[in-house]
């Protein structure tokens, strides 16, 4: 099979959008969620998307389907919030090894079959990394400053644990993404390191931070350019943005990026910024045409939709950026 790191230098390769956006449409009961093997669990279950790996693996892979379908050369384990720290909510740290594995399984599964029918265009599957519900540089107590609520060995161990089980189960790519605080992607990339020296194996990592509003910074209040510089002692294959904003807002970040990395730039932003609901609004021909500002530019080398994003959209998306030349991948001077 092709290297992935060749293919991208030939054409911008297109990343999946939303699982949460496309659960949605099942509705989802709280019995859905439990299947059978739950059907006694003390606490409720309902929200918990990753479960449904174990529960409803049919619909897993059904969503996989039409978004490798809609043209996605990528897409993402249903593995966001598949940590021990994150599943301490619905007391179900116990499971974190298998929803990791099963949910990696059912995306290669699905892979494999595109790429047997269309050998010429192979798929890859990204184990998704997601930020957990806790940071490691701030405190969640105003009038504690000093505390914290997860260290960054506590994250290490959580995120060693997720990665060993996304590698097994067949994860081609890891991607960790939807980053707000530096120093927690900081301990899955270590733990990530941790893996592969023990292992022996190379596994390509994409990185994707999320500026949480105008100032054009993240949570932790990095700027993109001080994002891409707090990771760059990191071999990975990208780095980009995803979530917290639309298309057109992540522009002048990803111009940053562009300028200042050697590395491949990867953007899957949310259709558009939510409405009073909360729902996104952005239709597919919309945010197509924003990301189509990305491929002129010559800003991105992997593009797909965040929240919100449906296969319509990433359909519309790799529709317009079939039309043009991958960013130039060169070495920017140090």
């Amino acid at each position: 099979m092709k290297d992935i790191k060749e293919i991208l230098k030939e054409r911008i390769l297109i990343l999946d959008g939303a699982m949460g956006t496309m659960l949605q449409r099942y509705k989802f009961t709280e019995e859905d969620f439990r299947g059978e093997r739950f059907k006694d669990w003390e606490h409720p279950l309902q929200g918990n998307n990753d479960l449904l790996s174990l529960t409803q693996p049919d619909a897993i892979a059904d969503v996989h389907r039409k978004y490798f379908a809609a043209g996605a050369d990528i897409v993402e384990t249903n593995t966001f919030s598949g940590t021990t720290i994150a599943m301490a909510d619905y007391f179900m740290e116990d499971l974190v090894y298998e929803l990791n594995y099963e949910s990696a399984r059912i995306a290669k599964m699905v892979a494999d079959e595109f790429t047997a029918k269309e050998p010429n265009k192979p798929r890859f599957v990204a184990g998704s990394i997601g930020p957990t519900n806790k940071t490691a540089s701030m405190s969640p107590d105003v009038n504690d400053p000093g505390y914290r609520a997860i260290s960054f060995e506590e994250l290490r161990v959580a995120y060693k644990q997720q990665v060993e089980a996304l590698l097994d189960g067949g994860a081609d790519i890891l991607l960790v993404e939807t980053i707000f605080d530096t120093l927690n992607a900081k301990a899955a990339l270590f733990a990530i390191e941790e893996v592969k020296e023990e292992r022996n194996i190379d596994v390509p990592i994409m990185v994707s931070g999320t500026i949480t509003d105008a100032s054009g910074r993240t949570l932790s209040g990095q700027t993109a350019e001080a994002f891409l510089i707090s990771i760059s002692h990191i071999p990975i294959l990208s780095v980009g943005f995803n979530c917290a904003l639309g298309a057109n807002q992540l522009v002048p970040h990803l111009e940053v990026l562009s300028t200042k990395s050697e590395h491949a730039v990867s953007a899957h932003p949310n259709a558009g910024l939510p409405n009073a609901f909360g729902e996104y609004d952005e239709t597919p021909e919309q945010m197509a045409e924003q990301i189509k500002e990305y491929a002129e530019k010559g800003l991105v080398n992997i593009v797909g939709g965040c929240c919100g994003t449906t296969p319509e959209h990433i359909t519309a998306i790799a529709e317009v950026v079939a039309k043009y030349e991958p960013r130039k991948l060169t070495v920017v001077g140090k």
